[in-house]
């Protein structure tokens, strides 16, 4: 479906029914000697909701069904051996008629029977296009003409729309419920497939981390002990949240207290760009330049330091995580009231002695809430870990050697193909499982603390 002309015929419902609501209500105000219950906007808005819900409702259904429906056409126009035959062989006959539709070629010579039902799946779907296109429009019209007629000036349009409103945002807030649970439900169901395999025991308290792809004919699937990966989460994050506190704590007491208004207008948003650039280019940077630093510069102190190490993805990620603590922390301390520093300056404080003493006790909780948010973000990275943790996912506590992590074992286990049905595979859900888990326990800490804190100072 072309998504252009959907958005355009959209945006022209609705401008034209508000329109046309707006000016309805305007004439019945005029000529009518009742006030109306509802100002003309909300009349205008009630008639592009009945206009513009209709239609979305046609287009999200074909959106839906559409696919099983030209699937179940192009099976009608071929042969019955061809649609009779073997899965795979159906599968790559479907995959040639798509191609000659989309007027991209096979590779090769197709059959006759394939270049006619490629014509014809061209044709059906531009007829069904133009068909949804007319039908969606046609009732937005019956929507907006049933609406137009409704208007009148006992009409409670703000009630309406309201309740509308009402509905639709509990509809959004029921699909972001929805979709967590049903993350949670696919981990878990694998998750418990994978301990069918494995023992629960084995698998948390572990110290070996050996996955074999291919199991022996005793059954052996190798060892999936979590404490090597979980160590190495630990201990990359931990680097990270002992670059990014300091530095960002830092950074949002001088934007906050000290900055005069320009730089503050300047280094503010400068901070904030390192949240936009992607992990992966902070991958490169810790394995190009950042690693072989650090091991230049344990080669002149005597320390042995690998380029791949947990210190090299903790350094990165650390740099990366920056903003969130500064930003918060510095949205955070400008909300202490003004009267807690003109009330400590007053008695003879310092500005340091108030930014000690006041202002951080202050604030504290919800800074503490922006380090637990912040740790959480490390707890996910991947590409970071990829690219400059080294991939060891043996128990060690150097953060010198290389390690691995959850998020990189995942990665790991996922490549190439795979079919779910052995450990080698579901060993996945159960390490998203236990990442997902910690990270929703951090983040429902970080929310407590900062509601805490908004309760106090709203």
């Amino acid at each position: 479906m072309n998504s252009l002309v959907v958005a355009a015929l959209l945006l022209v419902l609705l401008a034209v029914s508000y329109q046309v609501g707006l000016s309805r209500s305007r004439a019945v105000a005029t000529g009518s000697t009742l006030k109306m219950h509802s100002r003309p906007n909300y009349h205008g808005m009630m008639v592009a909701l009945w206009c513009l819900i209709p239609a979305a409702l046609i287009l999200l259904a074909w959106l839906f069904f559409g696919d099983n429906i030209e699937r179940s056409y192009t099976l009608s126009l071929l042969p019955p051996e061809v649609v009779n035959s073997d899965p795979n062989q159906l599968r790559d006959v479907l995959r040639r008629v798509e191609q000659i539709s989309t007027g991209y070629g096979v590779v090769g010579d197709s059959q006759p029977y394939e270049n006619a039902a490629g014509q014809a799946l061209q044709e059906f779907r531009l007829l069904t296009f133009w068909s949804i296109v007319a039908a969606a429009a046609a009732v937005g019209i019956i929507g907006l003409l049933a609406m137009r007629a409704r208007i009148a000036p006992r009409l409670r349009a703000r009630n309406e729309f309201e309740t509308i409103i009402k509905f639709l945002l509990a509809v959004c807030s029921g699909i972001a419920i929805l979709t967590t649970v049903g993350i949670v439900a696919s981990l878990l169901r694998e998750a418990l497939r994978f301990f069918t395999f494995i023992s629960p025991i084995d698998f948390f308290f572990g110290t070996v981390w050996s996955p074999r792809f291919a199991a022996t004919a005793s059954g052996d699937y190798g060892q999936y002990g979590l404490l090597p990966l979980l160590w190495g989460t630990l201990m990359v994050a931990s680097i990270a949240m002992m670059v990014a506190i300091p530095l960002g704590l830092m950074s949002a007491i001088y934007l906050a207290e000290y900055a005069p208004r320009k730089v503050r207008a300047v280094a503010k948003p400068m901070i904030e760009i390192l949240a936009g650039i992607p992990s992966v280019i902070y991958g490169f940077f810790a394995l190009v330049t950042l690693g072989p630093a650090l091991s230049a510069l344990g080669d002149m102190i005597g320390v042995p330091i690998r380029a791949t190490s947990a210190l090299t993805a903790g350094i990165a990620m650390g740099i990366m995580i920056i903003p969130f603590v500064s930003s918060l922390s510095d949205d955070i301390i400008t909300q202490v009231p003004r009267a807690m520093r003109d009330g400590s300056l007053g008695m003879g404080a310092t500005k340091s002695e108030t930014i000690k003493r006041v202002i951080l006790p202050a604030a504290l909780p919800g800074i503490v809430g922006a380090f637990l948010l912040a740790v959480s973000k490390a707890f996910g990275e991947t590409m970071i870990v990829v690219l400059a943790a080294g991939n060891a996912p043996i128990l060690r506590f150097n953060p010198f050697d290389a390690t691995s992590t959850v998020t990189v074992s995942i990665v790991n286990q996922l490549t190439g193909d795979t079919n779910f049905a052995s450990p080698q595979s579901l060993v996945a859900f159960a390490l998203g499982l236990t990442l997902f888990v910690m990270t929703l326990g951090l983040n429902v800490i970080a929310l407590y603390v900062v509601r805490k804190y908004r309760e106090q100072y709203e």
